[in-house]
């Protein structure tokens, strides 16, 4: 429920912070989501749900609500008359609800709109039994699926998440081109950039079926010619594509990278990827760090695994299920230098491993396999027809943290039992689990191949997962570009009884992303820049500076936030970021924090936080003076003003 003001532990605290702060943002609190229920599964798999459609593509929709796309196909599921080719699964009940995508959304593009409108866009023709062409591009037994790349037929895909069961895909503005394989970014005003893809599929792409342009949504008019994208053929599809923080974006496709100023249709060659391909069908993992205060919200790319293939291997003429996966790691930070550079390498080599941001600040890589490539067919070698073969079942978790040649561990952590090879899927939760679903390396459903169609949903829950979370008090639904500081009141227990560990506190707001083809299009981490005050009783308050006033270091629209005390989250709440409207967004500079302080009762043993305000002791010199006058202040405020707190 909403509420004024955060819960305190005590009418003189509150007060005190009332008085001396009156910096604090205006809006509706959230209320903290409590505690993650305990499982039995910690640093493991659980087996949660049937996804009814395979999980090619998934997002999280709502607190409670994640949404998953397949391809046409023979699923066993029915709606309106023909295969379900969509669902809705509640995190919650763990039950699942089919949904019609309504066209054919074979791997297509996705991406939340600043407004909360998820956006699904192209895909691929109508098709029958086994992936053929159907005969009617526009709908007809046996799937009913018109054309989902383009044409006043094939309209992109909206979908407004709801939590009651009553929202489902609708058809929007009609696409330019045909797009399949298109890759999605939200931009500064909400908006969404549509990069790249194919007009009619294939393993990679070739010159008479290129789509080398960009166009938006909504539409600004005639799509764009892109150089890197005529220039990387066959492997440019998916481009992996980001928003920097000067607006630009970053763009990698097959092996070559651009800064693209998409206002100007400007590109600005950077260094060549290193080692290995990254894009789709190579499909490496991918992923931009958490961008922080202490980083000065700069940009890092880092890139894990994929294959080491020149760009005339790209033919399906040669045992491509049996070829090593590369498992070199790069990271670049493209607006501070131009080259790409060497990080600790995989455990082994990965293609389709997905990279999913933690809020701890830590990397999951999970799925994929040591051999071979993303995609299927019909050949001699294929198993079954995957072009893939050696699933990885094992995780395994990056730490940016740590020293470099240990950065990646697989300490205490478990297999899981199902193989997640090509069209797996995955995304964070609110409670810092992680769904993972989907693979199916086949043309139609086949539930007897080697690497099956698959429709087991599992829940990995990392190792902070069973500790006691903080639940903080105040957070607001909406952030602004910006603006006045919020205080967000934390508990000795959310301190895990030390006051000094508000000095190491962190406030994370998160974008879960659009996960499909070993990408979270849209995926990042902020942190935002706060101070504290530690409380004589061992509470404390955060003073959390709004985000940035730059949309283009977290777009607008929904995202989540994670209070994180000692590596321990909290239960994450979905706040709206920005105006909530596709608009140029409104920005003001960032309202100075107050400074960082702990009372004489719990003096500080530890570190001082960096950044705004330095943390001061109160008590040191003339602090004891100055701490009691404020209190006494406080108290005679409660006397002249009882219904003040």
């Amino acid at each position: 429920m909403p509420r004024a003001f955060a819960l305190v532990t005590s009418v003189v605290s509150l007060c005190f912070d009332l008085l001396i702060f009156s910096g604090r943002a205006s809006g509706v609190h959230l209320k903290p989501r409590g505690q993650s229920p305990q499982t039995d599964f910690l640093n493991n798999f659980e087996v949660v749900g049937n996804s009814y459609a395979s999980a090619q593509q998934v997002f999280l929709g709502t607190l409670d609500k994640v949404y998953i796309v397949d391809k046409t196909e023979n699923n066993p599921w029915q709606i309106n008359g023909h295969p379900a080719w969509a669902s809705e699964w509640s995190i919650s009940s763990r039950q699942t609800r089919v949904m019609d995508a309504i066209t054919n959304s074979f791997c297509a593009g996705g991406i939340v709109l600043g407004n909360g409108t998820w956006l699904n866009v192209g895909g691929n023709q109508a098709v029958t039994y086994g992936g053929a062409a159907a005969a009617s591009q526009a709908g007809g037994p046996p799937y009913d699926d018109p054309d989902g790349r383009q044409s006043a037929l094939n309209l992109a895909r909206l979908l407004n998440p709801c939590d009651d069961g009553s929202c489902d895909w609708i058809l929007g503005q009609p696409m330019t081109t045909p797009r399949w394989y298109p890759t999605l970014e939200t931009l500064e005003d909400g908006s969404a950039i549509i990069i790249g893809g194919c007009q009619s599929g294939g393993y990679v792409n070739d010159p008479s079926q290129d789509n080398p342009t960009y166009e938006f949504f909504p539409s600004r008019g005639q799509p764009i010619t892109s150089s890197i994208l005529q220039n990387t053929l066959p492997a440019n599809l998916y481009p992996l594509t980001w928003l920097l923080p000067s607006g630009k974006l970053f763009v990698q496709s097959n092996w070559n990278t651009v800064l693209l100023d998409y206002n100007q249709n400007l590109e600005t060659p950077l260094s060549d990827v290193p080692d290995a391909v990254r894009v789709y069908p190579a499909s490496g993992g991918s992923v931009m760090l958490p961008m922080t205060p202490a980083n000065n919200y700069t940009a890092s790319i880092m890139f894990c695994g994929g294959s080491n293939v020149t760009p005339d291997q790209w033919t399906e003429d040669w045992d491509i299920p049996h070829y090593p996966a590369s498992s070199s790691c790069v990271q670049i930070s493209p607006e501070v230098s131009s080259s790409y550079e060497e990080i600790d390498a995989l455990p082994e080599g990965r293609t389709m491993g997905n990279l999913i941001l933690l809020p701890d600040g830590r990397i999951l890589c999970l799925n994929g396999a040591k051999l071979g490539t993303a995609g299927y067919g019909n050949t001699t070698y294929t198993i079954g027809q995957s072009y893939a073969d050696k699933p990885i079942l094992s995780p395994v978790i990056y730490d940016p943290s740590a020293p470099a040649g240990s950065r990646w561990s697989r300490d205490g952590l478990n297999p899981s039992n199902i193989d997640r090879m090509y069209h797996s899927s995955a995304t964070l939760l609110p409670d810092g689990s992680v769904l993972v679903a989907g693979s199916n390396p086949n043309s139609d459903v086949n539930t007897s191949a080697t690497y099956p169609t698959e429709y087991r949903i599992e829940i990995f829950y990392p190792s902070y997962y069973n500790q006691r979370r903080p639940e903080p008090q105040g957070l607001p639904n909406r952030l602004t570009y910006g603006g006045p500081f919020f205080n967000v009141s934390l508990t000795t227990a959310d301190l895990f009884g030390n006051v000094d560990n508000i000095q190491t506190a962190k406030v994370v707001l998160l974008r879960t992303g659009f996960s499909t083809h070993t990408m979270n299009m849209g995926m990042r981490a902020v942190e935002l820049d706060c101070s504290f005050l530690g409380n004589p009783d061992g509470s404390g308050v955060l003073h959390v500076s709004q985000p940035p006033p730059n949309p283009a270091i977290v777009p607008p629209g929904p995202a989540l936030v994670f209070v994180v005390i000692n590596g321990v989250p909290s239960v994450g709440v979905q706040v709206m970021v920005g105006s909530g409207s596709i608009e140029q967004q409104p920005t003001t500079p960032n309202e100075p924090l107050p400074q960082s302080a702990i009372t004489p009762q719990q003096q500080s043993q530890g570190p001082s936080k960096k950044g705004p305000g330095a943390s001061v002791v109160l008590g040191q010199a003339n602090g004891n003076l100055v701490h009691w006058l404020k209190i006494a202040g406080a108290l005679m405020a409660v006397l002249v003003i009882p219904s003040f707190c």
